[in-house]
């Protein structure tokens, strides 16, 4: 049986008691302090000479023993799925994680690839999180859900296209993105409009509302709605561009800016005018895409809610038990350019 390596030892691990003599305070005064307990008043000073003293020797609380007083963690769970994630996501991300370690949570981003929605969900709940926030692309199940809420999970919430039963809902109906890209290239005149689907694993979850969206909004404005599956690689955009001519399309909306900078390239080394021959339209309104000549129309996406994000997570966490919320999350709108 194979033994670990003997590390050098430090000395010993600094206690909250350690802390209290240095500081001249209590030790209960020392877990106020350093567990930022709202409801005890302690002066500045105080706290000042606790975080010192703290710091000095290097102490920090223990988060299991913390957590074995309260109940619960302070621990917000977030599985990451298999898609990639695009600007929004990250500033999604941003504004979350910052503004839960504002409120001294603690957010931990979990693998969870390789594990079906039941496996998952025991796996999540062994880290005793007082909040878990999925994302579309991670399969949630009601026997899931109960089994997160009975390790302690004040609150379950999604994040994705569509809400899961049973858990509040975070949405971002990417229906929205393939509508008002069709309104816009209606109002242009055009008619015929080519989607692009793309091939690469995980981004059907986005694709295929997007899809949907621009089929509503077509079908009401007579409009033709055309899918184009499209590898991410010049090969593939190369073809497509190749038989252009013989689709009779007049505009495409291509899924994302990364889509549209590729396949504008391959639409131009096949002689296409843009937007003469057939009007352009990325999604995530990107830097790279003004650079573009013609410069890219893009869709830009925001988000939308009454409260800031951390805020509505502490808030469903603070009063578990009530009717599942569904927030729905996203704007967008185009931002039009030459390309179209």
């Amino acid at each position: 049986m194979s033994q670990l390596p003997k590390q050098p030892t430090e000395g010993p691990v600094p206690t909250s008691a350690d802390v209290a003599r240095l500081a001249g305070v209590s030790r209960a005064t020392v877990s106020y302090v350093l567990n930022n307990n709202p409801t005890v008043r302690i002066s500045e000073s105080t706290r000042r000479r606790v975080r010192e003293a703290a710091s000095e020797l290097g102490y920090v609380p223990h988060a299991a023993a913390r957590s074995l007083r309260a109940g619960h963690t302070r621990t917000v769970l977030m599985p990451t799925g298999d898609h990639p994630a695009g600007p929004l996501h990250h500033r999604f991300l941003h504004e979350l994680e910052s503004g839960l370690r504002r409120l001294d949570y603690t957010v931990v981003q979990h693998g969870s690839l390789g594990l079906d929605a039941d496996d998952a969900a025991r796996v999540w709940a062994e880290l005793r999180p007082v909040a878990v926030i999925a994302p579309g692309g991670v399969a949630l199940t009601p026997q899931g859900i109960s089994v997160l809420r009975r390790s302690g999970a004040k609150a379950v919430i999604t994040l994705g296209p569509q809400p899961v039963d049973g858990a509040h809902a975070l949405v971002m109906d990417q229906r929205e993105v393939g509508s008002c890209v069709t309104g816009h290239l209606l109002a242009r005149g055009r008619r015929r409009i080519g989607v692009v689907m793309p091939e690469e694993p995980g981004l059907a979850l986005f694709a295929e509302p997007r899809l949907s969206g621009a089929r509503r909004v077509a079908a009401d404005g007579g409009a033709l709605i055309e899918p184009l599956p499209l590898r991410y690689d010049e090969e593939s955009a190369g073809a497509l561009a190749a038989r252009w001519r013989t689709l009779g399309l007049d505009a495409v909306f291509a899924y994302n800016d990364a889509y549209a900078m590729l396949l504008m390239r391959a639409l131009q080394d096949a002689g296409i005018e843009i937007p003469a021959e057939t009007a352009v339209v990325g999604a995530d309104d990107l830097l790279l895409g003004r650079l573009l000549r013609p410069r890219l129309s893009s869709v830009r996406m925001e988000l939308a809610t009454s409260q800031p994000l951390a805020d509505l997570v502490d808030r469903l966490v603070r009063h578990p038990g009530g009717v599942p919320e569904r927030h729905d999350l996203l704007r967008a709108r185009v931002i039009p350019r030459e390309s179209s």
